[in-house]
């Protein structure tokens, strides 16, 4: 009877797993060259120059600052747009994990079916919750309806309740976790990216002022691309540590309810069976 739900469980969290890390392997290409055509047609048009020179010209306006500096800008500006990318889709997967309402509204909603010991009126609000945050509930309440008149120790259906909603709850919320990784390296490699960019124009800059003529051109061009690339990395980094910690709030606070009504299934079947 434990194993019959157990396969079409994990079989759906399999695929979501495996459209996930598809969807992963196909945005970060796909950024890295939405990037780079934005910085040769868009950011580096000859509108954008003093003259229609592109190469030696004198940028007219932010996009023809920002295309001055340098090649390592559409590698930033790809991490901006993989940040972007990534934040919509684990907005919209977290959204659907919560389900179709209130998270707080439905475990108030859940707690008082089971104060009232009235658990086909729990699952019920499960069925309309839909969601991770439901599923694992549900999966628990399965299992209370399963145990409750089944011979044995009192403490072992408990722990057989408990262990059903574990077993739930790890398998929805490895899905809401995926792709945060990737938010969370982009902190990294933004700034590191930015400051390589600053790095590069630096020098060049320095190679420029070391000269017997100094290129004021030049050197105003090196320094533009050393700000261009730090901006650009902060940016990067800005964005995806404030998403990051979004997510990771929002999905705390879903274990959190899944963890407190979780609890409260377990606490009721034990009070309402102890004396049995």
């Amino acid at each position: 009877m434990a194993t019959a739900p157990t396969k079409p469980t994990t079989t759906p969290k399999k695929e979501s797993s495996g459209t996930s890390s598809l969807f992963a392997t196909l945005t970060i290409p796909l950024c890295i060259a939405v990037a780079i055509i934005i910085f040769l047609f868009i950011l580096g048009d000859p509108s954008h120059f003093k003259g229609g020179i592109v190469d030696h010209g004198e940028p007219t306006d932010i996009y023809g600052t920002v295309y001055s500096g340098g090649v390592l800008v559409p590698l930033v500006m790809s991490f901006v747009l993989m940040v972007i990318v990534f934040s919509i889709e684990r907005f919209i997967v977290i959204n659907k994990a919560s389900g179709t309402g209130s998270v707080d509204a439905f475990v108030r909603k859940i707690q008082a079916a089971l104060n009232s010991g009235n658990i086909d009126a729990a699952m019920a609000e499960c069925d309309k919750q839909k969601g991770s945050v439901a599923n694992v509930i549900k999966a628990g309440l399965k299992k209370y309806k399963e145990v409750e008149n089944e011979a044995g120790d009192v403490d072992q259906k408990t722990l057989a309740i408990q262990k059903d909603i574990e077993e739930a709850t790890a398998l929805e919320m490895p899905m809401l976790e995926q792709n945060l990784t990737i938010i969370a390296t982009l902190v990294s490699i933004g700034t590191l990216t930015g400051l390589l960019g600053t790095v590069i124009g630096m020098i060049k800059a320095f190679a420029e002022l070391s000269g017997a003529a100094t290129n004021t051109s030049a050197l105003s061009a090196a320094i533009s691309e050393a700000l261009v690339n730090t901006a650009m990395g902060i940016t990067t980094s800005a964005l995806s540590i404030v998403m990051y910690n979004v997510f990771t709030s929002k999905i705390d606070g879903l274990t959190y309810a899944i963890d407190e009504t979780g609890f409260s299934i377990v606490q009721t079947f034990a009070a309402s069976h102890k004396n049995k």
